[in-house]
């Protein structure tokens, strides 16, 4: 049994129980860390957690006290910072985080870093050091230029996936959405800029299909979003109905899209895999790092491949990608790494099994 087991862990973020990525991959983690007998508590500023801090919000005008933090977190054996120390949306309530936590254990996770933001570019001092501390990356990109731009030496993690697949859930919903018997184009993103919406419209528009975006429009992208979809030539859905989960947005639709620029991850990439949909992939640089896996996906600026396959599915390269992300990118895998890392032993995912920390020959995992 693990020397984990009984421990206490606290995850603390902006906000936590949302449909954003920070959220839904913390809640992997909570997932993975009491399976391996972890006791957890989630602590944010804004959203569902088991302790609500409003000065840990994104436009909390003051950050939280010592004593208030104190108060969520002293008897935590080990603090998860998860994304709160990264990317400084509110450096105000980071930086009363990361002085807590001086001298205390913890991971600070890191999903976005201020270099990857234009608008953070001229932040130099994040994320926050400190000797008690492990830093974990969601990529192996990032690893790098944590090591390269702050001299930090990080571990990279990848996200561990739980999905519940709902197939019985398509007719019905694809009834609700009125989408008929066309192709139903799925872009599980938020609308903004970088997720490049209009190339998303495109495709399903040259498959002839109606282009379902299930996230709401940010940073000052709601006026580009409309015109895009007053121009739109096909049917579009926005939104997921009310009581709906992802799981059946996945079972309804016909095909995936992700044709973003950047990402931190891409959680379709795996998801889509999960539910064995086809995906098609913008070009952006960690779904290169993920397609080395092995993975089978279809560009996102070229119809025609999947219109192809569409024409006449192959359910090999369905059976394919879930396996590789079954092995790699399930709970399970995830659960086994947080143990190897939270005992201070190397994590790979390159290996062929889970429980094998040892890497591959071509696995560069555990160079820092």
């Amino acid at each position: 049994m693990s020397n984990l087991f009984g421990q206490r862990v606290a995850i603390v973020s902006y906000r936590l129980g949302m449909a954003d990525g920070v959220s839904v991959t913390a809640a992997q983690w909570a997932t993975a860390l009491r399976r391996i007998g972890m006791r957890v508590r989630m602590v944010a500023g804004d959203g569902q957690a088991d302790v609500l801090l409003p000065g840990l919000a994104l436009d909390a005008p003051q950050p939280p006290s010592q004593r208030l933090l104190g108060a969520a977190l002293d008897d935590a054996d080990v603090v998860i910072a998860d994304n709160v120390c990264s990317l400084p949306m509110n450096r105000a309530a980071g930086e009363a985080v990361a002085e807590y936590l001086r001298g205390r254990p913890a991971v600070l996770r890191h999903h976005d870093l201020p270099w990857e933001r234009e608008r953070y570019a001229a932040v130099t001092t994040w994320p926050p050091d400190d000797p008690s501390w492990r830093h974990v990356t969601v990529n192996e990109l990032a690893r790098r230029s944590l090591a390269a731009r702050r001299g930090i030496a990080a571990t990279t993690v990848y996200h561990g996936f739980d999905e519940d697949p709902r197939p019985e859930e398509r007719d019905v919903l694809r009834k609700r959405l009125d989408v008929g018997d066309g192709p139903l184009v799925l872009q599980p993103t938020r609308a903004i800029a970088r997720k490049n919406v209009d190339v998303g419209l495109a495709l399903a528009e040259s498959l002839g299909g109606t282009f379902w975006l299930t996230g709401p429009a940010e940073d000052g992208f709601a006026i580009e979003l409309g015109r895009l979809l007053q121009e739109a030539h096909i049917p579009v859905r926005r939104r997921l109905p009310d009581d709906t989960e992802m799981a059946a947005a996945y079972a309804a639709c016909d095909a995936v899209v992700l044709p973003s620029s950047w990402e931190g991850f891409g959680l379709p990439l795996i998801e889509s895999a999960l539910h064995r949909k086809p995906i098609a992939v913008g070009d952006f640089p960690v779904a290169r790092e993920l397609a080395a896996f092995g993975f089978r996906w279809f560009p996102a600026t070229d119809p025609e491949p999947l219109r192809a396959w569409l024409a006449a599915p192959d359910p090999s390269l369905l059976d394919h990608n879930e396996a590789i992300a079954r092995t790699h990118f399930g709970i399970d895998a995830l659960a086994t790494r947080l143990e190897l890392l939270l005992a201070g032993t190397p994590v790979c995912h390159h290996a062929d099994t889970d429980k094998d920390a040892g890497g591959s020959p071509a696995c560069d995992c555990l160079t820092a």
